[in-house]
């Protein structure tokens, strides 16, 4: 059987095929996408050409060290597909998203892309989204007031992300609530509540944003949703 970091190793590097040569993509965050990155990196070395839209800080300075070309979301019409991790994905492929942070470009990139594939392990595969805390991207000024609304819709416990004993600074200068739902019963009407209220940037709902989710199995098993 496979450890949890074997599956990921097995899922990235089997996303990695979906790269065609001389592909405009985006490439996503997490501890998946790392070992996509790093299939990718072989590839390149092998003469496999594309571009990449960089969803993190984190995912661009690995590119660039396993010499993936790199360009920003503004230089490019249109991407064909970006392959990003998820922290959970239900029967209908809808996500939560941001364990990791980066869920404002992510989204973005998403959103920008003809083909959203999804690679996690066999964990991230659940019934019902909201067992992992939602991440909710919010600006610093009045989060406590954002905190309160949230409470508002239901949410059972929110906690502002630290680091380091630091509050957790995004990409974009903005601090994450993570929002203990538990139960997510209508992903879509909670997702438009939450922007609904003033300072939040984005949530890590990606709702009908995902085309397939590839997931690795501790027997070695890869399986492809739908």
């Amino acid at each position: 059987m496979h450890s949890a970091e074997e599956i990921k190793k097995l899922v990235g590097t089997y996303a990695a095929q979906f790269v065609q040569q001389d592909s405009v993509i985006g490439l996503g965050t997490g501890s998946t996408v790392y070992w996509l990155l790093q299939e990718l990196g072989s590839r390149v070395k092998q003469g496999l050409r594309f571009t990449a839209v960089p969803t993190s800080a984190q995912t661009l300075t690995l590119g660039k060290e396993l010499g993936i070309n790199f360009t920003e979301l503004n230089d490019v019409d249109e991407l064909s597909i970006t392959i990003d991790g998820a922290d959970e994905a239900d029967p209908q492929l809808q996500l939560i998203k941001g364990g990791g942070g980066a869920l404002l470009q992510e989204k973005m990139v998403a959103a920008a892309t003809k083909q959203l594939i999804i690679i996690a392990d066999h964990t991230k595969i659940v019934e019902q989204l909201g067992t992992f805390p939602l991440p909710v991207e919010v600006i610093p000024f009045g989060w406590k007031q954002v905190q309160k609304h949230i409470t508002g819709l239901g949410c059972e416990k929110i906690v502002l992300r630290t680091r380091n004993n630091q509050t957790y600074i995004t990409d974009n200068h903005n601090y994450i609530l993570d929002c203990y739902f538990n139960k997510i019963e209508n992903a879509a009407s909670l997702n438009a509540a939450l922007h609904s209220i003033p300072g939040v940037v984005e949530t890590g709902l990606f709702i009908n944003m995902a085309s397939t989710v590839i997931a690795g199995y501790p027997d070695g098993k890869i399986v492809t949703i739908p």
